[in-house]
């Protein structure tokens, strides 16, 4: 039975997964498939880095917690930050933050970083991805992934942040978000 289900995973990996992203042997419970309006992302956790926060992002996007939540904070040259439901940047889930998890992976185009207020370890369901580098990040906040597939799409959301000078329209939004080896 084992052999039958890691049998069908590999192949719906294979499927699904860009080629970049197969000759690394992705495991599909460590990828997250973002669906945005445009199209899909998909994120590589990095569970030997973080592996809490690995854990709360596929929690979080097995309860669909993630679904139709905004980007409520984009900064040309800088990142795209989500995962607060109220869109303010101060909301998160119902579950305890997470201590930081801090590891030599600098921040550079496509990382997935947490998010937190000023206590490094306040992370809890937001998260950004880097639009470019920025080693000022380095060592303070926790590296939970990588874009492998769409990074265009990342870069083609709307830029703007509701609490410097309000979004001159709605934001974009996250469609649903949901774990490769949960897809069928």
């Amino acid at each position: 039975m084992l052999k039958t289900v890691a049998l069908a995973l590999s192949i719906l990996a294979a499927l699904v997964l860009p080629a970049a992203a197969q000759a690394t042997d992705v495991n599909p419970e460590d990828v997250l498939v973002m669906e945005l309006p445009a199209g899909r992302v998909l994120i590589r956790l990095r569970p030997d880095l973080a592996p809490m926060h690995a854990q709360r992002l596929r929690l979080l996007a097995r309860e669909g917690f993630y679904d139709n939540v905004p980007f409520h904070r984009v900064i040309e040259g800088f990142m795209a930050q989500t995962g607060d439901p109220t869109g303010t940047g101060m909301g998160g889930s119902s579950y305890p933050d997470l201590a930081a998890e801090f590891s030599p992976r600098p921040y550079e185009r496509g990382v997935v970083g947490m998010a937190r207020a000023a206590d490094p370890n306040s992370a809890n369901s937001q998260f950004f991805i880097m639009f470019g580098t920025n080693p000022s990040l380095n060592g303070q906040y926790t590296v939970v992934g990588e874009v492998i597939e769409g990074m265009d799409l990342i870069d083609a959301i709307k830029r703007g942040d509701p609490r410097r000078n309000g979004m001159v329209a709605e934001p974009d939004r996250i469609t649903r978000i949901r774990v490769l080896a949960d897809q069928r």
